[in-house]
């Protein structure tokens, strides 16, 4: 028997029956997640739309706590007997001494969202013909840019998706999410030399995304950079002061403290920011957020993955630590509170500790003053790959538009640079903070599972980083 109920969201009455008999050996929480999507993808490579997707995937999760352990099943299929069997199965992890029988009583509230987000143009009633044409139009736009260009990429992507939990702690949360991605790649050659140019636009909107970034913008960026790298020179290494403007976005910030603020990481002792609550960890000047209620951004939600409300967290205050992200497990083993970063990839994964929009709050300085304020140094207006060490806090990341300062003026373009150094000792010595602050998007890879996340800093000035480059006799 099919147990779907409207718009393909389990009926309440059967969620409280999956909850009770996933307890009924014992344990401290069960909670139940469904999770519905429609998604909508196009790929043009080499002049032509290569792939038009469309699709759609649903399926619930069973997850129950005991003892500090998480047992957790899931299926796409919906029908009654077998997701008694997932609960059936999840229960008997539960040890024989906490049994609690049958007589599970939960008294369930419907959650109502603290923010909600605007969204003015529905993907679904975009027509495909107007999607393919938006790719071509970034397509031609890249090309058009220079006869060097030999290779543009777009990509566009959109998908709604609806969650529904049912927690034992008594709450029911449901949240639908609308989220619109395109991304311009552009592949330049100049006799030996090729470079590329990469950029990606999107966030918890709809179409209306393209009226503030139309896709031919967006693709002329791609490739405005690609091309002014090929006359790049290739830049000296050493130890030198950097400035990170704003429009590089917060990648760094993400990779070299974010992760480090993850309870999961910090429980398990993988964080060089363990057990430092209370510390001076980072400059006088900064102060880092995590913010999952910004309208729009692509890490924005009104519910996480467990049903707790959106939130916004302060993590760093003019550098001491104030706290972690959260989710309900490694909340009830800290015993702290989710701070509503539970997030999980879909049904088929439980959920962790996540970032959803991380941030360096602004300061008062114009960026203009932290430029000048560089007699000789660089600056980075977009950083690309890069790997860190949350244990050690040790990062390297690529540069993908750096300039020389020279005199406290932006100077000619520089390629191969790497920035290389430790999180920890970054971000304590930064030490001028600009009233700016642009974000970049991504989707974080995390535990084999992927979330859409924004990050974003300020101009900022590091005195003194190992910028690696081309070695020179």
């Amino acid at each position: 028997m099919s147990i779907i109920k409207g718009q393909n969201m389990v009926d309440d009455e059967i969620l409280q029956r999956l909850v009770k008999k996933a307890l009924r050996n014992g344990g401290e929480y069960a909670d139940v997640f469904v999770d519905q999507r429609i998604t909508t993808s196009i790929q043009l490579e080499d002049d032509k739309v290569e792939k038009v997707i469309t699709g759609s995937t649903a399926g619930i999760g069973i997850r129950l706590i005991c003892n500090g352990k998480i047992a957790y099943a899931f299926s796409n299929d919906f029908s009654e007997s077998v997701l008694m069997c997932l609960a059936d199965t999840v229960s008997k992890t539960a040890h024989a001494g906490l049994s609690r029988g049958k007589d599970i009583v939960i008294d369930m509230k419907r959650r109502r969202p603290e923010v909600s987000f605007l969204i003015k143009m529905l993907p679904e009633t975009i027509s495909m013909s107007s999607k393919i044409g938006l790719v071509k139009i970034g397509n031609e736009a890249a090309r058009k840019f220079d006869t060097r260009v030999r290779q543009v990429n777009v990509t566009y992507r959109d998908s709604i998706q609806k969650v529904k939990i049912y927690a034992s702690d008594g709450f029911i949360a449901e949240d639908e999410r609308i989220y619109t991605l395109a991304v311009v790649q552009v592949i330049v050659v100049d006799g030996e030399i090729i470079q590329t140019g990469y950029e990606p636009v999107g966030g918890l909107i709809g179409y209306e995304l393209f009226d503030d970034d139309p896709l031919d913008v967006v693709a002329l960026k791609a490739a405005r950079r690609a091309v002014m790298m090929l006359k790049a020179k290739r830049t000296s290494g050493g130890r030198m002061p950097v400035v990170i403007s704003s429009e590089a976005g917060g990648t760094m910030i993400h990779e070299a403290i974010g992760h480090g603020l993850e309870a999961d990481l910090v429980g398990q002792g993988l964080s060089v920011y363990s057990k430092k609550v209370g510390e001076q960890v980072a400059s006088t000047a900064i102060t880092i957020i995590d913010d999952a209620t910004l309208p729009n951004k692509r890490g924005s939600f009104s519910f996480d993955d467990e049903g707790t409300p959106s939130k916004r967290n302060i993590l760093v205050e003019n550098g001491i630590l104030i706290g972690y992200m959260y989710d309900k497990h490694t909340a009830m083993i800290d015993s702290a509170s989710s701070t509503g970063n539970g997030r999980r990839e879909s049904y088929e994964h439980k959920p962790i500790p996540r970032m959803t929009n991380t941030f360096i709050a602004p300061g008062s300085l114009p960026p203009d003053t932290v430029i000048s304020s560089v007699p000789e140094g660089l600056l980075v207006k977009k950083i690309g790959g890069g790997q860190v060490n949350t244990v050690t806090g040790d990062f390297a990341f690529e540069v993908q538009e750096g300039y020389l300062i020279e005199n406290g003026i932006i100077g000619e373009p520089v390629r191969g640079a790497i920035l290389v150094g430790n999180g920890p000792e970054v971000i304590r010595s930064i030490d001028m903070v600009a009233s700016d602050l642009g974000f970049s998007i991504g989707t974080c890879s995390k535990d084999s599972q992927g979330v859409p996340v924004s990050d974003a800093m300020p101009t900022l000035r590091i005195p003194e980083i190992v910028v690696g480059g081309e070695v020179r006799a």
